[in-house]
């Protein structure tokens, strides 16, 4: 009897797992959109990070694909970056974030000593600026807004500023200092995606800032089984799809200097198809092995909680200027992510990189 009851039990548990699989919530977001022409528009643009060329590359390659995206208009830019308010937060739980801060967190602290004012003073300045912002806005303005800019930890967009001046007013002056100017010059020519594309196409367009939408509030201190940890997900990576991702990478890289070689690696990683490669190679290897600790779900699980706020951070900006046109430039593995969370959202609509970078 008591066998049966198990039995009966097991039954019925697959029974409701194969139901809940198999359950599909008939409430499609996705489906309900706002009438055409009143949505916001996004263009997710998946990129290699810059750090990883050639070292020594001349940033005019890019030019072709400035020019496409100059040529689509966006009214607003989104850069992988961590806001200043986000860096601020974690700087104040060092037990779990440390690491996160020294990674990815630009360390205000001279911009603070230059302004007097901390991340969220200067944040809050530069919103009240930005929010009477006039059509003219004198060089003395715009170097104010840069040192508020760096002061609330927004590099990107002080950097827009920095580029929108004159070359005879990028002088000590309104919150820059010598140490902040010398920062924004070398700080321009670092091989990063969010100044040489981010900032130069929003100063080309005349657009004030740019939007930090990176999100690492998910990050834990290493576990104590770490070397199993990463031994476990390199050996789900050991697969054909990162090969032939490794394959095409070294190929396109090696006629990025070559005429239309950008345009051909801008293209080629944004193609239709790109999004499950990545994730045949990524993250569905990882669901898949075998380890009784689960790493790759684990794994998994903080890829997507990461994604979820970063295209929350979006949908947030665009909540907030409805009818937004915006380019959201993402590390190339996110963009499948980004685009299939944003169609969730019944105000926006993705637009197609394929025509975008014809």
């Amino acid at each position: 009897m008591r066998y049966t009851l198990t039995l009966l039990a097991g039954l019925s548990t697959l029974g409701t797992a194969a139901a809940a699989q198999e359950y599909r919530p008939p409430f499609r977001p996705d489906t309900l959109k706002s009438p055409a022409g009143r949505s916001s528009e996004v263009l997710v643009l998946g990129t290699a990070h810059l750090l990883g060329w050639p070292k020594g590359f001349d940033p005019a390659i890019l030019s072709p694909l400035l020019d496409r995206l100059a040529a689509w208009r966006p009214t607003g830019i989104a850069t992988e970056d961590l806001s200043g308010l986000q860096c601020d937060a974690l700087r104040r739980y060092p037990q779990r974030y440390a690491d996160t801060v020294k990674t990815y967190c630009w360390d205000p602290a001279p911009a603070a000593k230059a302004t007097g004012l901390s991340v969220p003073e200067a944040t809050a300045e530069a919103e009240g600026l930005l929010a009477e912002w006039p059509a003219n806005p004198s060089a003395a303005q715009r170097r104010r807004l840069a040192a508020l800019f760096l002061a609330g930890g927004e590099r990107g967009s002080a950097l827009v500023q920095w580029l929108r001046l004159p070359a005879g007013e990028r002088r000590v002056g309104d919150g820059l200092d010598d140490a902040l100017i010398a920062y924004l010059r070398t700080y321009a020519k670092r091989p990063n995606e969010t100044g040489m594309i981010g900032a130069v196409l929003a100063a080309r367009l005349g657009l004030e800032r740019l939007y930090s939408v990176d999100d690492h509030s998910a990050d834990t201190p290493d576990p104590a089984d770490q070397k199993a940890q990463g031994e476990a997900i390199m050996r789900a990576w050991d697969n054909p799809a990162s090969k032939a991702r490794r394959a095409e990478d070294e190929r396109l890289q090696a006629g990025l200097a070559k005429p239309g070689g950008v345009l051909a690696y801008y293209r080629a990683i944004n193609r239709a198809d790109m999004p499950t490669l990545v994730y045949r190679s990524d993250f569905g290897a990882a669901l898949a092995e075998p380890s009784p600790q689960r790493f790759g779900a684990g794994y998994v699980g903080y890829w997507e909680t990461r994604n979820l706020r970063m295209v929350g951070n979006i949908r947030d900006v665009l909540g907030q200027h409805p009818g937004m046109r915006m380019l959201a430039i993402v590390g190339l593995s996110h963009r499948g992510y980004y685009e299939a969370y944003l169609n969730q959202m019944h105000d926006v609509r993705l637009a197609d990189p394929a025509k975008v970078l014809r």
